[in-house]
């Protein structure tokens, strides 16, 4: 039986929610507006609600956004961190107070109404008055444990000091950027001919995430608080008392609060905030708006990912009319072509827009996008623009739909489009794009981190022929790379050793930087423990590879295809031939490896250890520490407050150990 319109539509919206999702939450790297996002969501919710018979609780409109991340250890929230329901509407805004009234039965609900801040949102935890973790909200359940990153944040105060200190409060806040911070960074990276980062909000996201904490340091983060989580005993009884109760604790929160009653009275205060926010030294993208009593918030209670007692109202976003003059397609790493509209400059967020993305073919046919139409175009959130719509009544009678290629515009290599996927792709390895693009990948921070060697510099270099593959990086001399724009003799110097110290990093680097499909780090880390060195992974077949914890059919078989593939072994054998010298993960001693073969996971607080020195226990006796409960997991060690990591070993009869249990094995 053939799928219906609905069930094709559903299905492409699932995709793309959940595709957008992880640019947003993992990657720090939305490709689409907020109201963009919005839409999507939007229109699958409809569509769920109208065909109940394909709503799924797999569906992304049934949970909260998930930022955990490989390299952290997560942690349960001891009070779920749920995300806000939101509209742009001031209809909708006012059925939202109709049914807190409702549900409260009750007329003239008081409110309070501050800042919406566009950021990343962190719970902080104090036990007997001390800062003891902070976390981001994960999946609403558990979130990654980021204190050390968040200890460079001068704001947090480390003490709870003065009256009515409870023992255990978790408070909840959004880590943020300053603009004039983001123009610092941007700056510096300008002079070194690196990248520059795309907004203060993407930015602050991708800190807070950092392993390398000199780098953290390096930059500012802020902070605002203004939620209350779990707390015991209780503190407050009002939202606008919790915040006297913050002010009174020296914690940073948002500059203006307006506690008032009803619908209308709220609504000025969102039209209120929204001529003021621009002032704030904190981005905002609307009002956030709860009911103040906390009694009566534990009434209206919540749904599976949002709390019915508050709404976030987001404010329309700066938009521009203009003329899309043309259509350029940029081929990125992996092949995939993006179309990107090159527009008449126009003023829009206070800067001169040229550019703006069209996402791809599919988004291009919905909008029924040409060249030489007026389009509105959007910069929400700071975010690279896009065009939203095309102004249909000024379309010119001659106007004719936009022919996406067929071939690669960088190598003219006809494209394909993979099944599943939207994308449209080159499979030319040679193209120079992608040449490009894998230069950059592996000469990038998460990968081999060579310092110097950022896009300007790749460009320069493959522009100029100096390199056309990973192992012509280090046949670069001195005399080449001075050549180079921009470039002074202590640059190329100091670009020469970056080069010659990448040499003997860490095996894992060099894995995630070769570009094995389905290879993160997070794979690289447990393939490099795992084989100990190129040469083993190289030898491994499928069935030796999906033994290793993480490792599945489809990733094993891409890593076989991999260096099966004649041009990639050559690379590799001559970047070995030019010195190359991985460091392979430390062994455990003879003896110790009591643990070889393991998989541990670790949730809740432990009695006497913090869990990084519970891991590296572990993993100093042979055994590993994965982030999720799974059918590969030997042990869960729990600790107080374990949550859901304990129901599900539970569920699928993993055995449980607590710290005693664990320091009993050891001996």
């Amino acid at each position: 039986m053939s799928e219906s319109p609905e069930q094709k539509r559903v299905a492409f919206l699932r995709s793309e929610v959940a595709r957008h999702d992880e640019r947003y939450h993992r990657n720090s790297d939305p490709e689409i507006t907020d109201q963009e996002y919005d839409a999507l969501k939007r229109e699958l919710e409809d569509l769920e609600k109208s065909h109940p018979e394909l709503a799924s609780p797999d569906s992304p409109t049934q949970r909260v956004g998930d930022d955990l991340v490989d390299g952290f250890e997560s942690y349960a929230h001891r009070l779920a961190m749920l995300s806000l329901d939101n509209t742009y509407s001031k209809d909708e805004f006012f059925a939202f107070v109709e049914r807190v009234e409702k549900g409260l039965e009750l007329e003239g609900v008081e409110f309070v109404v501050e800042p919406k801040i566009d950021g990343v949102a962190v719970s902080v935890t104090y036990e007997k008055g001390k800062l003891v973790r902070a976390v981001t909200r994960g999946n609403g359940t558990e979130g990654d444990d980021i204190t050390a990153n968040a200890l460079f944040i001068e704001e947090i105060p480390r003490e709870l000091i003065g009256d009515g200190v409870p023992d255990v409060v978790e408070i909840r806040g959004e880590i943020y950027m300053r603009n004039d911070e983001f123009d610092r960074i941007n700056a510096e990276r300008n002079a070194a001919g690196l990248e520059e980062f795309k907004n203060p909000r993407n930015l602050a996201a991708g800190t807070v995430k950092m392993l390398d904490r000199e780098e953290v340091a390096k930059r500012r983060l802020n902070i605002v608080l203004y939620g209350l989580g779990f707390c015991e005993p209780d503190i407050a009884a009002t939202q606008s008392e919790f915040h006297q109760r913050l002010r009174s604790w020296k914690f940073p929160i948002g500059k203006r609060h307006w506690k008032v009653t009803g619908a209308q009275d709220a609504w000025n205060a969102i039209e209120e905030l929204d001529t003021l926010r621009e002032r704030f030294e904190y981005p905002t993208d609307g009002a956030v708006v709860k009911v103040n009593r906390l009694d009566h918030q534990d009434l209206l209670g919540k749904t599976s990912k949002a709390p019915r007692w508050a709404i976030a109202f987001k404010y329309a976003a700066e938009q521009s009319e203009t003329v899309l003059e043309g259509i350029t397609i940029q081929v990125g790493r992996t092949g995939v072509l993006t179309p990107v509209a090159e527009l008449k400059p126009t003023q829009l967020a206070g800067t001169t827009v040229s550019r703006a993305t069209l996402h791809n073919q599919e988004e291009m046919e919905r909008k029924d996008v040409r060249v030489g139409d007026s389009v509105i175009v959007e910069k929400a959130g700071e975010i690279i623009p896009a065009v939203v719509r095309v102004v249909l009544e000024k379309r010119l009678a001659a106007s004719e739909p936009y022919a996406f290629p067929s071939s690669c515009p960088e190598c003219g290599t006809e494209v394909v489009k993979l099944e599943g996927e939207v994308a449209w792709r080159c499979l030319n390895p040679d193209c120079p794009a992608q040449v490009r693009g894998r230069l950059e990948h592996f000469a990038s921070r998460q990968c081999m981190d060579i310092e110097g060697l950022g896009v300007a510099v790749v460009d320069q270099l493959v522009d100029r022929s100096l390199v056309s593959n990973l192992s012509d990086i280090y046949r670069l001399t001195f005399e080449q790379l001075v050549d180079l724009e921009k470039f002074a003799e202590k640059s190329a110097s100091n670009l020469v050793a970056a080069i010659e110290q990448s040499k003997r990093n860490d095996l894992w680097r060099l894995l995630h930087g070769l570009g094995i499909p389905q290879v993160g780090a997070a794979a690289a880390k447990d393939l490099a423990k795992a084989f100990g060195s190129l040469e083993s992974l190289r030898a491994a077949d499928v069935e030796r590879l999906v033994e290793v914890d993480g490792i599945g059919e489809k990733t094993a078989q891409g890593i076989v295809d991999f260096f099966e593939n004649e041009t990639n072994v050559a690379v590799i054998d001559t970047l070995f031939a030019l010195g190359m010298e991985p460091t392979a993960p430390e062994s455990v001693a003879e003896g110790e490896a009591i643990f070889d073969g393991m998989t541990f996971v670790i949730t809740g607080t432990l009695p006497s250890m913090k869990r990084d020195e519970a891991k590296a226990l572990i993993e100093s006796k042979g055994g590993k520490v994965a982030g999720s409960v799974s059918k590969k997991t030997t042990f869960l060690l729990a600790g107080e407050s374990a949550g859901s990591k304990l129901t599900k070993a539970d569920s699928l009869g993993v055995e449980v150990l607590s710290e005693a249990d664990l320091l009993e094995r050891i001996g």
